[in-house]
């Protein structure tokens, strides 16, 4: 089990393609967004849908990307976004990038 996200975090989704019933969306693989909100555990979908019992439960959050990001010709506002529901298997935080000491 992987350690707990929490609101305000970066995160990249998953840029697998497995077969089967999944519920990640195609176009937020391999995207990056922010946790905008942790939403819980729940039956895992994925199992559920080969008629599994869906346990151990996964953690679900809700993760906001920036729809320029996500969309190459997309015309609408830099600050539009979409929120996704994605469960916790699908996604890896971002390491923060190091701070450059300033030069005086």
């Amino acid at each position: 089990m992987m350690r707990r996200l929490n609101p305000g975090e970066r995160v990249r989704v998953a840029a697998i393609h497995p077969p089967g019933h999944r519920r990640t969306p195609y176009y937020i693989r391999g995207k990056e967004g922010v946790i905008e909100r942790a939403c819980g555990p729940f039956a895992n979908p994925e199992e559920l849908g080969h008629g599994f019992d869906g346990l151990p439960k996964k953690h679900l959050y809700r993760v906001r990307f920036r729809q320029v990001e996500l969309w190459d010709q997309y015309e609408g506002a830099e600050t539009d976004t979409v929120d996704v529901d994605v469960y916790e298997h699908w996604l890896s935080p971002v390491a923060a990038e190091p701070k450059q000491e300033q030069q005086a």
